[in-house]
């Protein structure tokens, strides 16, 4: 069994910083991609950052310039810093895992975290 497990979400005032980290745990070959989403009451959800084993990183333009995401291969895990906050970036974030590989089985498949609350406020 595989599950993500995310952390680092809170209550921060516009202009502050969190860091969100999501751990993969189980039998795990590799990962390909690991990513943040997130959504908000009433609104889809959306990509806000993703990193591949190659090292390429895909952002939201909302994002682009403040948020910076980065991962360690060796403990499965990915981790995204958040810099100057915005309330329009208050959202449940979740992380993804995409292309994982077990030693449980042969396939490729993509995984979801449960969430974390981060809250944009003065």
């Amino acid at each position: 069994q595989v599950q993500l497990q995310e952390s680092g979400g809170g209550l921060v005032q516009p202009g502050g910083s969190l860091r969100l980290s999501c751990a993969a745990s189980g039998r795990i070959f590799s990962i390909n991609a690991m990513g943040w989403y997130r959504q908000a009451p009433g609104k889809q959800r959306e990509l806000v950052a993703l990193i591949t084993t190659g090292g390429s990183t895909n952002y939201a333009d909302s994002v682009k310039g403040r948020f910076t995401i980065s991962r360690d291969d060796a403990q499965n895990t990915v981790y995204l810093q958040m810099n100057n906050l915005r309330p329009e970036d208050t959202a449940a974030y979740l992380c993804h895992a995409d292309g994982v590989k077990s030693y449980s089985f042969t396939s490729y498949r993509a995984y979801w975290g449960q969430g974390t609350q981060v809250t944009v406020s003065s």
